[in-house]
């Protein structure tokens, strides 16, 4: 009955010519098995579309790429329904409550805890951005939160960390495209770049920790892969003599939103790395900004509009923009590379 009076609309507003039945057949709800042409199937993202009153992506990047890639057949006929609902966290549990240190300090500065519910008002610390006696107490509750975390590296690991350190995080969900595996190799870099220098030149560089952590699903095989690399990597280099106070990479095993709550406050620099157009969203992006913690990334998902609010120089940005992906793609076949 929906695919009858959806094919019915297109026959009647679609205008004339000699692709209208081409069009009209590859948007239909139910349409034969290419396979099988005794079976019909149902296309449910057709069904979801033509069914809705409105249909969204979680990020601005994420709606334009379902409007140009993923139904740009459905947005030229009824573009009134395609909208953007960016995705967010709510600062009452990624600020207030997972960084206590920290929303105290707001609200002693603000004067008052009314920015919980009106996060708009946190733009009243930019004044105080270069303020020293404000950086300094700024400073002392990243060290309180990097402490905790240490702490629990601890508990895990049985490691002491240099608390003096850079804290740089990667925690989301495993995955290829999420490029933890990228990650590892930048880290595996920054570890034989150590080991080609001499002891002087390794007392100018900054320390760092490095942690990863997420889950996927069980039968995923590459993401076991990646978290055995992982815990490979870091097993070779937390036990050399020579460079393991500059340099240190922990998994977190069984991730979650308890774990979270740790490692967020305590991050000092976090890593959304994903190839730009694949990643929809993302939100730890906006736990870890709202905790004072910067950001190294590619423009993808909400990373955009971050850079939108802060200034894009707030931000590390690389690589290739959504833009430049399909190009990219389309050369890659030819093992076409940029000199």
């Amino acid at each position: 009955m929906i695919n009858y009076a959806w094919v019915a609309w297109l026959e009647a507003n679609l205008p004339s010519g000699p692709e209208k039945q081409k069009k009209i057949d590859a948007m239909k709800i139910v349409s034969p098995n290419q396979w099988n042409a005794d079976e019909m199937l149902v296309n449910m993202a057709y069904l979801a579309c033509v069914g809705t009153s409105a249909v969204n992506g979680v990020a601005a990047i994420h709606s334009e790429i379902i409007k140009t890639d993923v139904f740009p057949e459905l947005f030229e006929v009824m573009p009134h329904k395609f909208q953007n609902k960016t995705n967010g966290v709510t600062p009452r549990r990624w600020l207030a409550w997972c960084n206590p240190e920290l929303s105290a300090l707001i609200t002693a500065t603000l004067g008052d805890s009314s920015w919980i519910n009106d996060a708009s008002q946190l733009a009243g610390l930019r004044k105080f951005a270069e303020d020293k006696a404000f950086q300094a107490k700024w400073r002392a509750v990243k060290q309180t939160r990097k402490a905790k975390l240490a702490a629990m590296i601890k508990n895990i690991h049985g490691d002491d960390i240099p608390l003096n350190a850079m804290f740089d995080v990667q925690i989301k969900r495993i995955h290829e495209y999420k490029r933890q595996y990228m990650n590892v190799l930048s880290i595996l870099w920054k570890y034989k770049q150590l080991k080609k220098m001499t002891p002087e030149e390794r007392k100018k560089q900054t320390a760092r920790v490095c942690v990863i952590g997420g889950k996927a699903a069980s039968a995923y095989d590459m993401a076991k892969r990646i978290v055995r690399f992982v815990t490979a990597v870091g097993a070779k280099i937390n036990n050399d003599p020579e460079t393991k106070d500059l340099l240190r990479l922990y998994f977190i095993p069984d991730y979650n939103v308890t774990a979270a709550e740790t490692l967020i406050p305590a991050a000092e620099l976090s890593q959304h790395i994903s190839t730009a157009g694949t990643e929809a969203s993302g939100t730890s992006n906006m736990k870890f900004q709202m905790n004072g913690c910067l950001i190294i990334g590619t423009m993808d998902g909400a990373n955009i509009e971050i850079a939108e609010e802060t200034g894009e120089k707030e931000l590390f940005i690389f690589g290739i923009k959504s833009d430049e992906l399909n190009t990219l793609r389309a050369n890659r076949k030819d093992f076409k590379q940029d000199p």
